[in-house]
């Protein structure tokens, strides 16, 4: 089910009001003049993502990828400024303004898979410019470090950097107990389609093409874990494929957003594995 304020279907300037996507016992938000970032996401009254109110710390967002083309600060168009609502057909669709600098617009429809108990969230990147461009899109989602634990299938010799987060090899996964450091970390993976974390007994699961390893974007790979330092919060990053746009094109990506209660522990286990292939 999809529960959104009564609107035209004429798209129109974002206000104030935060919009949510329920289905079943699950609610997203999602503040479209904040980006149109999803800020919220709980099962039931338990919030799963960061709610930090530092900068750059909070919430998922949506990026284009490589990073290289536009380094730091993320780009305000896509990241902070104001998205357009459109309410149509069981759907939300949020449309950023075109950024000043790529010339790329990004569009971010959401949508429930009531069978199956998604949040269906399908990115579009659209070529504003008259030139043949190349871009991959990127989901980036802030989880709080307090003793989680993140999962995907992928080989561990195959993480890069080595030995900068601490992967064991079990279950058919490999896994990253979430620890503290004073240093910034991240790792690059080819995965299988999918990445989870879990925490205090809910597990998030996301559900997104899987790569070849020369699909990514230059530098950047299908899976990506970010440790921020101390103890504050770590990117949970996804990435599709880097795609040739022409003049006025654009490239759709879906994300299948998944979050149910598994009585466990987060540490290593057959039944985390169970339930993730239990939604895949």
């Amino acid at each position: 089910m999809v529960v959104m304020s009564a609107m035209t279907a004429k798209a129109q300037t974002a206000d104030q009001v935060e919009k949510q996507i329920t289905v079943g016992d699950v609610i997203m938000t999602i503040n479209p003049q904040k980006g149109g970032k999803i800020l919220s996401l709980k099962y039931k009254d338990q919030e799963v993502i960061s709610q930090s109110p530092r900068p750059e710390a909070f919430g998922s967002t949506f990026w284009t990828s490589p990073q290289k083309e536009w380094n730091w600060p993320p780009v305000s168009e896509f990241d902070k400024q104001p998205y357009t609502v459109e309410e149509r057909d069981g759907r939300l669709i949020m449309t950023s303004e075109p950024s000043a600098r790529l010339k790329y617009r990004v569009r971010k429809e959401f949508s429930t898979d009531v069978k199956d108990k998604a949040i269906v969230v399908t990115y579009s990147i659209i070529n504003e410019s008259d030139e043949v461009r190349q871009v991959a899109p990127w989901e980036i989602t802030r989880v709080p470090n307090d003793g989680g634990i993140i999962f995907f299938d992928a080989p561990v010799d195959g993480i890069t950097p080595a030995d900068l987060m601490a992967f064991t090899e079990a279950n058919g996964a490999v896994w990253y107990q979430t620890d503290e450091a004073n240093a910034n970390r991240k790792i690059n993976a080819d995965g299988k389609g999918w990445l989870a974390f879990f925490n205090n007994g809910l597990l998030l699961l996301k559900k997104f093409e899987d790569l070849e390893p020369s699909q990514p974007a230059p530098d950047e790979a299908e899976i990506q874990v970010y440790v921020n330092r101390g103890k504050t919060y770590i990117e949970l990053e996804s990435q599709g494929a880097y795609t040739t746009l022409q003049p006025h094109g654009e490239l759709q990506w879906t994300v299948r957003w998944y979050l149910v209660p598994v009585k466990e522990e987060a540490q290593p286990s057959a039944r985390l594995m169970k339930a993730v292939k239990k939604l895949l």
